[in-house]
């Protein structure tokens, strides 16, 4: 162990030797490594980040709930439009059907949304906010929180009671500093008692449903005063959450059964409505990224084999000119080995230093980026472990032959060079 340590503590002295001797020949060698590990690592972390902003908002979805709708998730909608749209959009039927036949659904939900209304409070109000109409179940598959206040009764949801819920930025705007629950606010034309409001969900720009500025209400207080059958105004959402310990594929035979015996289909004619879940939708996001960090991993490769003919270079140019010390190191006594971990390390350590710049530009590039885009980028710790590794394996590569060269040295003749 001592004399591991002696020969990495004389290799970093020799690369430090080299880094201060011949500065600008170093940093023109070094430059690959450092371009190459910021290619490869900007990119990944890019790419992390944003993926994790993305399923942060999907998340809101649920991973053991499935989605009726009329079209698949993992389908391009651009191509694949008019192939679906003729499809019939989730109905109230279908969410009774659901309800009363399956057995392997924990709940399920029915929702409707609708925008563009304005909401009032005294001298105050909030223009554009979004309306949402959801059966009674809704609370217990989707993962919202009350910030203050309470959730409907059964009495309320079933006799279309004026109630309401806002989201936090909405209740904010529309109050202010006061507090508004069970206050009386102007929606429709009449008056809603606000019952509660939402926690924030923060700044996440891929929240897919912006609570923050939702008017929620029951479904049978919507249907009142938006046109629920209207689907040229008015967004559905049919939600099925799976009992625990289900099978999805059983479940969504079990789902897809029913439906297809309420829509009145054939044995043979196809589906008119798609099952989707939110794993779908992580296949989908895995091939897109999965491509944008494959195009930068490969030029960051390119730049890590000019890196590492730059490096080798260094590392003959330096077995050249200690020749005469190798000589006199091995006619002392000292082992072939030694003598190739030497040049290795120091050839490790250099390509290390020049993945740590790397390291070090792409935090900065990522601080930059994250204030002039909604969302926050970072550099995890995998990806400050793939950088370091990277530039090791690089070091093995580039230094393994000078470093060979010096240990094959004969003793005498090095000694005479």
């Amino acid at each position: 162990m001592k004399v591991f340590l002696k020969i990495f503590w004389e290799s970093f002295q020799q690369a430090s030797g080299s880094l201060k001797g011949n500065k600008l020949r170093t940093f023109l060698s070094l430059l690959g490594i450092t371009i190459g590990i910021f290619c490869i690592i900007t990119v990944k972390s890019a790419v992390d980040s944003l993926q994790a902003n993305i399923v942060e908002g999907f998340n809101e979805l649920g991973s053991d709930v499935i989605y009726l709708d009329k079209m698949p998730w993992n389908e391009d909608p651009g191509q694949n439009y008019w192939k679906y749209a003729k499809r019939p959009d989730p109905s109230y039927d279908d969410y009774e059907a659901i309800k009363k036949k399956s057995k392997l659904a924990e709940n399920v939900s029915f929702t409707v949304f609708t925008g563009g209304r304005t909401i009032k409070y005294l001298s105050s109000s909030v223009s554009n906010a979004f309306i949402m109409g959801a059966s009674y179940e809704y609370a217990s598959i989707q993962n919202l929180k009350l910030q203050e206040g309470r959730y409907f009764t059964v009495n309320e949801y079933e006799t279309g009671a004026n109630k309401a819920i806002l989201g936090y930025k909405l209740y904010n705007e529309l109050f202010k500093s006061l507090n508004g629950i069970g206050k009386e606010v102007k929606l429709f034309g009449q008056n809603f008692q606000v019952i509660g409001y939402l926690e924030t969900e923060g700044d996440n720009v891929f929240n897919f449903l912006n609570f923050d500025e939702v008017i929620w209400m029951g479904f049978k207080t919507a249907k009142k005063f938006v046109s629920v059958k209207d689907e040229s105004k008015v967004g559905r959402m049919l939600n099925i959450k799976a009992k625990t310990d289900v099978e999805m594929d059983d479940f969504k035979g079990e789902i897809a059964g029913i439906i297809r015996a309420e829509r009145r289909l054939r044995p043979l004619e196809k589906d008119n409505f798609a099952l989707n879940e939110l794993s779908m939708l992580s296949q989908v996001l895995e091939s897109i990224f999965g491509v944008i960090n494959i195009a930068g991993f490969i030029i960051g490769i390119f730049a890590l084999i000019v890196g590492m003919f730059s490096v080798a270079n260094i590392m003959f140019v330096s077995v050249k000119e200690r020749t005469s010390i190798i000589g006199i190191k091995k006619a002392l006594g000292a082992k072939r080995f030694i003598i190739l971990m030497e040049f290795l390390i120091e050839a490790i350590i250099l390509c290390i230093i020049g993945g740590i710049i790397g390291l070090c530009l792409v935090a900065i590039t990522l601080k930059i980026i994250s204030l002039l885009i909604p969302f926050s980028m970072s550099m995890s710790i995998t990806n400050m472990t793939i950088g370091v590794v990277s530039s090791i394996i690089v070091g093995i590569i580039s230094g393994i032959l000078p470093a060979l060269q010096a240990s094959g040295m004969d003793p005498v003749e090095a000694i005479r060079a």
